[in-house]
């Protein structure tokens, strides 16, 4: 699926669910910018407030690409700014400031993800933007919190509350290191989900009370929720990493791994009878769970690798989901770009360069399918500031004049 060429281009039809909901981001790197993407994708008018000096931090990121300009977009601002347009502003200038105050009333949702106290110390905070937006709903995401925290001055990513959330240890072997990000930006991905849905439910509780509300989402808080398996085994007397036994392994067929989830007893008499080994559904050796792991290199390993020897990746999955049990295949970077769920389902998106790179930029697609509307078209990443005129007349009115003044002063950009 390629992008739009045309900003805030609507779906067709019924359009979309988010149509008529506007959101002021006062945003950086991923764990807002993600969630507010989403809520573009969605139907709502999201305007980005950047710095003037180099814009939001994921455009320093790397990989990067070049814009028109020849300025670095990186990897983490692709990733999560689609559908939505840029506005430079020095919100610590006291102009910039009083500028964010008198749009705020002309959004249904203001959202910042500065480490904790800083929005308040910008005088940007929930009690100055209620004192001009009595229904504003204000949405604040940062590390730990802006409320009480042993942990709210500390600076967070995504590795480290994930590092923090217990399950870096909860999957390290022996001696070895913690293998930090191990799915990608769980951290952020993860924080982001739980903030739309909370600006979800508060534009809903607006709709039926007039009231808005404040809303701190911390990173830790989303990857405990997201980790629950960590707390919840060790409440139940599983420590150190300890797992239920179950086999959820991976096995090598032809062309690379698979891995298959087995933790019910019919589910392994299908398996033992797919492999060829009938003969285990009544052995004492596998008549409990736990007698699984115990042979589970001695005899299942190599049973099931002997059975998958001359079929792929795929053709092994697949002959084991057609028999009911769970499998699928370790898919490397190409093979997920190319597969044939991923085309179908438009869960790529591809971004042209703009520096002469042949390869588009691919940005995963919006998972949400929905009956009632369109998927997509996505519009391109706003280039830093591409928007700031534009806006500012005309949701302050402002006039050229007013405007070239902001400029010279440093205030916009």
């Amino acid at each position: 699926m390629r992008l739009g060429d045309i900003a805030n281009e609507g779906a067709a039809g019924a359009g979309k669910p988010l149509d008529g909901v506007r959101i002021l981001a006062l945003e950086q790197m991923q764990a807002l910018p993600w969630g507010t993407q989403l809520l573009a994708r969605m139907g709502a008018d999201v305007v980005k407030i950047e710095s003037p000096k180099g814009g939001d931090q994921g455009r320093s990121s790397t990989p990067a690409m070049t814009d028109p300009e020849g300025r670095m977009v990186g990897a983490t601002f692709l990733r999560a700014n689609l559908n939505k347009r840029s506005v430079c502003v020095d919100l610590k200038a006291p102009a910039g400031r009083e500028l964010v105050l008198r749009m705020a009333p002309q959004f249904d949702v203001v959202a910042e993800n500065f480490k904790a106290g800083t929005a308040e110390r910008l005088g940007l905070g929930y009690a100055d933007l209620k004192a001009v937006h009595p229904s504003v709903i204000y949405l604040s995401v940062s590390g730990f919190g802006n409320t009480d925290s042993p942990y709210r001055e500390w600076p967070a990513f995504a590795p480290i509350v994930e590092a923090m959330s217990g399950i870096y240890e909860f999957k390290r072997q022996g001696d070895d290191p913690p293998l930090p990000a191990p799915v990608g930006a769980l951290g952020d991905i993860g924080t982001a989900l739980f903030a739309v849905v909370g600006v979800l439910c508060a534009l809903r509780q607006r709709d039926r009370t007039g009231e808005g509300q404040y809303l701190d989402v911390a990173m830790l808080d989303s990857l405990v929720a997201m980790t629950d398996l960590v707390s919840n085994f060790w409440s139940m007397g599983l420590r150190g990493g300890e797992l239920a036994p179950l086999i959820m392994h991976g096995f090598r067929a032809s062309d690379g791994w698979f891995i298959i989830q087995v933790g019910r007893e019919h589910q392994f008499a299908r398996m033992a009878e797919l492999i060829g080994h009938p003969e285990w559904i009544d052995d004492e050796r596998f008549a409990t769970r736990q007698g699984w792991l115990d042979h589970l290199e001695s005899d299942i390993r190599p049973a099931i690798e002997t059975w998958a020897r001359s079929m792929t990746t795929r053709e092994a999955s697949e002959a084991m989901g057609n028999a009911g049990v769970a499998a699928g295949p370790c898919y490397a970077d190409d093979q997920i770009v190319h597969d044939p769920h991923v085309a179908t389902r438009d869960m790529l998106v591809e971004m042209p360069r703009t520096d002469g790179v042949d390869q588009p930029i691919l940005v995963p697609g919006n998972p949400i399918k929905m009956s009632g509307m369109a998927d997509g078209p996505d519009t391109r990443i706003p280039w830093l500031g591409e928007h700031t005129d534009d806006v500012l007349r005309t949701e302050l009115g402002l006039d050229d004049d007013e405007l070239a003044r902001l400029h010279a002063d440093g205030v916009i950009a």
